[in-house]
């Protein structure tokens, strides 16, 4: 009879540490922008804002990766500019593609000049698929 409670309260132990670790589990999610669509770009970083809304600050890790045509979203000349630096300073990571920032600079003669908050990544593809294979969600609006 005593084995019996003792596994039954083995079976009650074991079923709540499984419980507590799962409550502990955090989401996270990349976004990518790539495209220079005032649209679409407002799209992502709605995206963001209602993830971020859903699951509460302290249980998602967000990051949007602009590349390409997309980097123009994390630049000073950027309609979205003040909405980026206030969303950086909301625990919303923004990484911008150190690859196609070379290429601008290349082209123009100088690098474009990021918004803060926002942090430099060696190519921004990279960064997504590093993402990916650390658990991360990816969505491209």
């Amino acid at each position: 009879m005593k084995f019996i409670q003792y596994s039954i309260l083995l079976l009650i132990l074991s079923l709540l540490s499984s419980y507590s670790i799962a409550e502990d589990v955090k989401h996270r999610v990349v976004i990518q922008v790539s495209t220079d669509d005032p649209r679409t770009q407002k799209i992502a970083l709605n995206n963001a804002v209602n993830v971020q809304k859903l699951y509460g600050m302290d249980a998602v890790e967000i990051e949007i990766v602009a590349y390409g045509p997309g980097l123009g979203l994390l630049t000073k000349k950027s309609k979205q500019a003040k909405r980026v630096e206030s969303l950086a300073t909301q625990d919303i990571q923004f990484s911008a593609c150190g690859n196609t920032m070379s290429k601008i600079e290349k082209k123009t003669g100088k690098k474009p000049s990021l918004l803060s908050g926002v942090t430099v990544v060696n190519a921004g593809v990279a960064r997504i698929m590093e993402l990916q294979e650390q658990g991360y969600s990816y969505i491209r609006p």
